[in-house]
């Protein structure tokens, strides 16, 4: 019987850390948290092509920090509240912060 000595809250921090380890990624968040939302056009202002932004988009995505919605033509992103809060909980609990 193999036994998991890596928690549940540990691998959500890997999760969210993760997602926040490329600083293209870390700027967008810093947007998204100064305003309630943005949507994807206002993000092309980061000077990298749109399959590029579209790659960091998913990865935060798929990690739960922020969630899309579509509202055609465009899609409106936003923080996922709940879950960055957790992330910011977890990182100053496990960094002793």
């Amino acid at each position: 019987m193999e036994i998991d000595i890596i928690t549940k809250e540990q691998k959500k921090l890997a999760k969210y850390a993760k997602a926040l380890s490329h600083p293209i990624r870390v700027h967008i968040m810093d947007i998204l948290a100064a305003s309630e939302h943005c949507y994807s056009g206002d993000l092309h202002e980061l000077g990298i092509a749109k399959s590029t932004l579209s790659q960091h988009l998913k990865v935060l995505k798929e990690s739960g920090l922020i969630q899309g919605h579509f509202e055609l033509p465009k899609i409106k992103y936003c923080l996922n509240k709940e879950n960055w809060q957790e992330a910011k909980h977890l990182f100053k609990k496990h960094m002793k912060l």
